[in-house]
């Protein structure tokens, strides 16, 4: 095996290998490895090399500590350093309204998944860096439990919206692997297809995850897939129902030229 192949076949061991971590050391990460992990956000692919997206790193504690009570998360109120990604197309606001005086269409659907996925290849692209210098990372959808409150918090100008929280830090815990879906139920060719063998497919991953909520090492209980996602499916936390409202808020999924 070659050095490259072998540096190829780390990559893809860690990512494999990849687990969510709560809790961190009370280790500060480097400011270095910081500037680096943000560098290889900043160079992740891009919608029509447009980049946009930002990035917000929380280091005031107050601020923090409000965060995780939108998130209802202890545990973000603790170790590692936050990171807040934000779909951001108040940049190309402030740019193109500099070169013209035309009515300009940032706030559309189109900008706005175009910010989202700008924004999660940057964070998932961190995740993957930061776990290969041996760093823990969680990321943070919980932030949009109160999405008007967090744009508030941080001051967010229209034309922005927060999209992912996101925490790096040296692991203070070795969580066990938790087993994904069986790759028949999730990938297809060509057209989508349920498997002919859905049914069984189900049971025998129900029965997987069952057990591994009943072995672990923490937080054991008594759960499958089946009813996790049936919780899910039924169950809205207040607030989250009011994220369309605080996206239209901000500018988003509306057609109008601004």
């Amino acid at each position: 095996m070659t050095e490259d192949e072998k540096e190829l076949s780390q990559t893809i061991t860690n990512q494999l290998n990849h687990k969510t971590i709560r809790i961190f050391k009370d280790k500060s990460v480097p400011k270095a490895t910081l500037n680096k992990l943000l560098s290889v956000a900043s160079h992740t692919a891009t919608s029509h090399f447009l980049q946009s997206f930002s990035v917000i790193s929380i280091t005031d504690p107050k601020l923090r500590q409000q965060i995780s009570q939108i998130s209802e998360q202890k545990y973000i109120n603790a170790n590692g350093h936050l990171f807040i990604f934000i779909v951001d197309q108040y940049r190309a606001f402030s740019i193109a309204r500099q070169e013209t005086d035309q009515p300009l269409k940032l706030g559309s659907a189109d900008k706005f998944f175009q910010g989202v996925s700008d924004s999660l290849l940057a964070a998932q692209n961190m995740i993957n860096a930061a776990e290969s210098l041996k760093l823990g990372t969680v990321a943070l959808g919980s932030i949009l439990n109160d999405a008007l409150r967090l744009i508030k918090l941080l001051e967010l100008p229209k034309l922005t919206f927060p999209i992912l929280g996101l925490i790096v830090g040296y692991p203070q815990q070795e969580p066990q692997f938790k087993p994904r879906l069986p790759k028949e139920m999730w990938h297809f060719t060509n057209q989508y297809q349920t498997p002919t063998n859905f049914d069984s497919l189900l049971a025998e991953y129900d029965q997987t995850i069952k057990t591994y909520y009943e072995t672990r090492d923490t937080n054991r209980r008594e759960e499958t897939f089946s009813s996790l996602v049936t919780k899910s499916a039924l169950n809205t936390p207040k607030k989250r129902a009011e994220i369309g409202q605080a996206i239209r808020k901000q500018g988003f999924l509306n057609d109008l030229e601004i």
